[in-house]
């Protein structure tokens, strides 16, 4: 969500925090800010729009500071405006502070601190903190921090600042992420490691309730108890270019193209002796076996590969199996029992909805899985094991490439499901690993001629609605079709199982509405078409992604998106591959900013 940057150290601060800070400008935000410590005080300045619009503003803050912290906000309370940004101030502007979060309890601490003489500057909740830390400041700040977090229910990432202790950052997390490191130059914190990366590749992942103080000295961490400890350190294993564009004309296409890596990547050493290792899930074969029952949580994205998932745990492990919505999933009282098995599934590995989900579950005794992007990330940490999807960094905030390996790292699982339970067999084990290793290639194919996605795309740049439709398997990946659509081109769009037409939906249709319909080879394939050529009757204009060598979609469609003939388990990577330039395309052509959609952030940290 947020973004938050921190430096101190020997060089100048200013240029270091900006840089930094137009590297988490993909996360989505409405407004931007700065604080440097000089000599004179704490300045700050801050601006509404991208980060261009605060570097432009700054120009006049001085160029000699070496301490300092910015932000990227993404409104929750109080609308984006420049009152409303971070850094947020105390009454004697002694105090500065950048948050990640969400401070539940803020109405009632800012009640009672204006009732002891503070004075309020702006509607959000992080003001609160900056009053509560000049409340409890007595010469030490980092004192005064532990002392404002005890007041404080919520979620929070924090770094702070005085003005009476110069060279001093003070951080502070839970349930927000917050990465730490010190380079050769000094100490950097950001919200991502993409910040601090380039700096050092050693990093701290602060946990809940533990702070950090930075100076250009060094760096030291404590509990809420303002017992010393020693965090654990984690390497980056990816290299700096990743994050960079390159030639490419935006970060989604360049993630599309390089899912046939993510492929083989997720599979690489999954398949030994025959049979599929996944040793990072810590279950024996007899405890695997055990499951009889799934639940596969997740939010957005992530909750369509577990809808995949779900088709394929049923049909080969012969497991009941339900796909929930994070943010539902702990109000409603599941069935959960010692033999369930909860899978997490998240991009980041720190959506709050998820996490909080899977902290209920292994309460009531499951097993949790994790499958996310972020090595130790939180989703990671607290699962009993986990499958990393090996999509390293991914900067669009329409999930493209970890999509993809989340829907192969699912396939896996539900083989290793499937080979604990006895329901398939060796051979049938091998034909299905290296049928799922083919759709790496299958990708490329599809990547290497676009022209008639970008044609269909053309030709429905202009609609103001859309619906995706498709049976079986097909239906999951039209959900994450129309979610993609939304998202980037601001085209609305719903999906629907193709039998639900006659139901409503088809109601909507007039001379030139899209309809998109996943009509790939399956045994359900026959019914797909009477939808198709139903649809087409009442004037649809149809784009269908089919199997290469269908002759008959053609009589009913005035777009074919082909793929090539893949087993219908494996359809949706393939297909979604062609769903996802679809839908870059138009947003292309309707002038939108593919890379950061309005109104989204890449990761959703708050409930």
């Amino acid at each position: 969500m947020c973004g938050i940057v921190g430096y101190t150290g020997k060089n100048p601060a200013k240029d270091i925090l900006f840089r930094n800070l137009q590297k988490l400008e993909y996360r989505g935000y409405d407004s931007a800010g700065i604080a440097l410590q000089t000599a004179d005080g704490l300045q700050v300045v801050r601006r509404l729009g991208k980060v261009a619009n605060l570097v432009q503003a700054s120009a006049d803050t001085d160029p000699t500071s070496t301490c300092g912290i910015a932000h990227t906000r993404w409104a929750t309370h109080g609308r984006p405006s420049e009152a409303n940004a971070h850094p947020h101030r105390s009454c004697d502007n002694k105090v500065a502070v950048c948050h990640n979060g969400i401070v539940e309890n803020y109405a009632e601490l800012r009640e009672r601190l204006v009732a002891e003489g503070h004075t309020f500057r702006s509607e959000t909740d992080t003001e609160v903190v900056a009053h509560l830390v000049e409340k409890y400041y007595r010469g030490d700040l980092l004192s005064a921090a532990r002392a404002a977090v005890r007041e404080m229910i919520g979620a929070f990432g924090l770094v702070i600042m005085h003005a009476d202790e110069p060279g001093t950052i003070v951080v502070a997390r839970k349930d927000s992420p917050i990465v730490i490191g010190q380079g050769k130059d000094g100490c950097y914190v950001a919200s991502d490691v993409i910040a601090v990366a380039e700096a050092t590749r050693d990093v701290v992942v602060l946990e809940d309730y533990q702070f950090a103080k930075l100076t250009p000295e060094g760096m030291s961490f404590c509990n809420g108890d303002g017992q010393t400890i020693e965090p654990e350190h984690m390497r980056v294993d990816w290299e700096i270019d990743e994050t960079e564009r390159g030639n490419w004309p935006d970060f989604m296409l360049k993630e599309i193209h390089e899912q046939p890596r993510v492929v083989r990547d997720t599979l690489k050493g999954r398949m030994v002796n025959g049979l599929l290792s996944i040793d990072e899930l810590e279950l024996t074969p007899d405890e695997l076996g055990f499951i009889d029952r799934v639940y596969v949580i997740a939010c957005g994205t992530s909750y369509h590969a577990g809808l995949i998932a779900k088709d394929l745990i049923e049909n080969w492990a012969r497991i009941p199996t339900e796909v929930e919505v994070a943010s539902e999933f702990r109000y409603r009282n599941p069935i959960i029992t010692p033999s369930t098995l909860v899978v997490a599934v998240s991009q980041s590995g720190e959506t709050a909805d998820t996490l909080a989900a899977i902290r209920d579950a292994r309460i009531r005794g499951a097993k949790v899985f994790g499958i996310t992007n972020v090595i130790g990330s939180r989703i990671a940490r607290e699962s009993d094991g986990v499958i990393y999807t090996k999509a390293k960094k991914e900067v669009a905030v329409a999930s493209t490439k970890s999509f993809i390996g989340q829907v192969v790292s699912l396939t896996l699982l539900a083989m290793l499901l499937a080979q604990s339970k006895n329901r398939l067999n060796t051979a049938q084990i091998r034909v299905l690993f290296r049928e799922l290793a083919d759709t790496a290639g299958q990708i490329e194919e599809i990547l290497s001629d676009t022209k008639a996605i970008e044609a269909a795309a053309h030709d429905c740049a202009d609609a103001q609605s859309a619906l995706y439709i498709g049976r079986g398997l097909a239906s999951t990946v039209c959900y994450e079709g129309a979610l993609k659509l939304k998202e980037i081109s601001y085209v609305h769009a719903e999906a629907y199982a193709a039998g639900e037409m006659k139901h409503g939906p088809i109601a909507l249709l007039h001379e030139g509405f899209p309809v998109v319909a996943v009509a790939t080879q399956s045994p359900i394939y026959d019914k797909t078409l009477s939808n198709i050529e139903e649809s087409k009757a009442r004037g649809a204009k149809i784009v269908a992604v089919a199997t290469e060598g269908d002759d008959q979609i053609g009589k009913y469609a005035d777009h074919v998106l082909f793929i090539p003939k893949v087993r219908d388990a494996f359809m949706p990577i393939t297909a979604s591959v062609v769903l996802q330039l679809f839908a870059r395309a138009i947003a292309v052509e309707r002038g939108c900013d593919v890379d950061q959609p309005r109104n989204l952030a890449k990761s959703v940290t708050v409930e």
